[in-house]
């Protein structure tokens, strides 16, 4: 993909639905008892991989043309559908969150399955949710003991009192997943707090959940589900990266309409208006316990503190996925923006952390490399180069709002990655744009 800058961003957009949602709400409905009606699910790859897996372990999933129906079997009604009958051949693609999740499901079931994916999502470590599922009573096997393609042998569980060593939504999920099927009442306790999607969403579906004790969680198991009509909002961490070019790219202004707000997932709105960005959210409501909203922003001067913004510890676990876009946003920044604590960044689809600082050098900046994350010092004038995304679907939509700041043509190498997450972006791009901003390589 070919991106020509400078150019401005304006317009109006509604955004795909939000993918954290998405996965959950297939997985919850498919063990629902009975049919759930879902509006606005996530068109990414991702989410598509989410709904092979279900449609593999027996559950009937339709597209009405306004929705997805997904007839619910029951907590333990899942069964695999291709011979061997006893073993449940699944494919996660490129899903972190689909192996994770879905891995706490499969331990409590009568079969075996087997879960794979591509290439990346193999490099990708599982010992995190292995752990606690073994402790459980699952029996797992592994590639060099953590990493896919994974062997789960269901099993009969119990539940156990389990302290994650890193903040994380996906191990919390694929820990009360399993507490579902689980023989007594699973506890779940976390260092900081993730995004909590898979609690406000198990309150929906009807179950106990009890998050009275700060940084803990508790849920009753064996409790069946109650099917449910649920509308997805927006992405919010899709919007993320218009709302980068909004407040980065002169003379721009663009309303996001329908985006879900939820408080463990706005941190990286916080962090742009530490810097100065123009905007502001409206039209609140809530749907579904989530929060959801329109956002409204605009060219701003942004500006770090007089000492440098240091975005470290609590703060980074909210804003990992929009480390990539915060990056290409900090070299329009006057003064320094360091992000540590962010070693998680090693090891998701790509080194991000080395693909950010090889984008940003490529398109003739300067960046900072730790082990542990980056600094960049702003604001700096980029031009077009060849960014390498190294199949990442973030760093290819990070990359492209960088080579609209850019002076002249930047090439996107595997910029088609980027439908993992967001097959409608380039076509998004274009239309906040103009027509002659991004042009596909022949």
């Amino acid at each position: 993909m070919r991106i020509k800058g400078p150019a401005r961003a304006r317009g109006s957009l509604k955004l795909p639905g939000d993918k954290s949602i998405s996965h959950r709400i297939a997985m919850l409905a498919s063990i629902a008892s009975g049919l759930s009606r879902v509006n606005g699910f996530a068109s990414s790859a991702d989410c598509q991989a989410t709904l092979d897996c279900i449609r593999k372990l027996g559950i009937r999933v339709e597209d009405s043309g306004s929705g997805l129906v997904i007839h619910g079997e029951g907590l333990f009604g899942y069964h695999p559908t291709e011979r061997p009958e006893s073993i449940a051949q699944l494919n996660a693609g490129n899903s972190g969150s689909t192996m994770r999740m879905l891995s706490g499901l499969l331990a409590g079931q009568r079969f075996t399955s087997e879960i794979t994916g591509d290439a990346s999502l193999r490099r990708r470590p599982m010992a995190r949710i292995i752990e606690p599922l073994s402790l459980m009573g699952a029996r797992i096997d592994a590639t060099e003991a953590s990493f896919a393609p994974l062997t789960i042998h269901g099993r009969k569980l119990r539940a156990i009192s389990y302290a994650s060593p890193v903040a994380s939504a996906q191990v919390k999920s694929c820990v009360l997943f399993a507490g579902l099927l689980a023989d007594g009442r699973t506890v779940f306790s976390e260092p900081a707090p993730s995004r909590d999607h898979t609690e406000l969403m198990l309150r929906e579906f009807g179950t106990l959940v009890d998050g009275s004790s700060p940084g803990t969680l508790s849920i009753e198991a064996r409790h069946e589900l109650t099917p449910l009509d649920y509308q997805v909002p927006g992405d919010v961490s899709s919007a993320a990266f218009f709302i980068a070019a909004a407040s980065i790219l002169p003379d721009s202004e663009l309303m996001l309409r329908d985006v879900g707000l939820n408080p463990t997932r706005t941190a990286f709105l916080d962090v742009l208006g530490e810097l100065g960005a123009s905007l502001r959210t409206q039209n609140h409501r809530e749907q579904h316990s989530e929060l959801v909203g329109d956002i409204v922003v605009s060219s701003a001067q942004l500006r770090s503190e007089p000492r440098g913004t240091l975005l470290s510890g609590g703060t980074i676990p909210n804003i990992i996925d929009e480390i990539p876009i915060l990056a290409v946003v900090a070299t329009q920044v006057e003064g320094r923006v360091e992000v540590r604590d962010a070693k998680e960044l090693r090891i998701k689809e790509s080194d991000r952390i080395q693909t950010v600082a090889g984008g940003i050098r490529s398109l003739g900046g300067e960046i900072e490399e730790f082990e542990d994350g980056f600094a960049i010092t702003g604001p700096q004038r980029l031009t077009g180069g060849r960014v390498e995304t190294r199949g990442d679907h973030r760093i290819a939509m990070a990359f492209a709002i960088a080579a609209l700041i850019a002076e002249g043509t930047t090439e996107i190498i595997d910029a088609e990655c980027a439908t993992v997450s967001f097959p409608e972006f380039y076509e998004s791009l274009t239309m906040l744009t103009g027509p002659d901003t991004v042009e596909p390589v022949p």
